[in-house]
């Protein structure tokens, strides 16, 4: 029996985004990555989806109407 430890990975409108460090909740990954996409402030959090040896979760823009 092999034991894999699984990668974390986050995906955002097409976009593969590393893991900026494992010690990080996946809140405070996706506010590491509001910084360049700012959207993501309001996305939810999907996953996560075993993809291989890969965790994935995918940040999921908010939809609606303003105001």
């Amino acid at each position: 029996m092999n034991v894999q430890q699984l990668v974390r990975s986050f995906s955002y409108s097409g976009i593969t985004l590393p893991d900026p460090g494992a010690q990080l909740s996946v809140e405070e990954v996706k506010d590491v990555f509001a910084a360049t996409y700012p959207e993501l402030t309001s996305a939810s959090i999907e996953g996560p989806e075993t993809v291989g040896t890969k965790m994935v979760y995918t940040f999921k823009r908010a939809v609606g109407t303003k105001g």
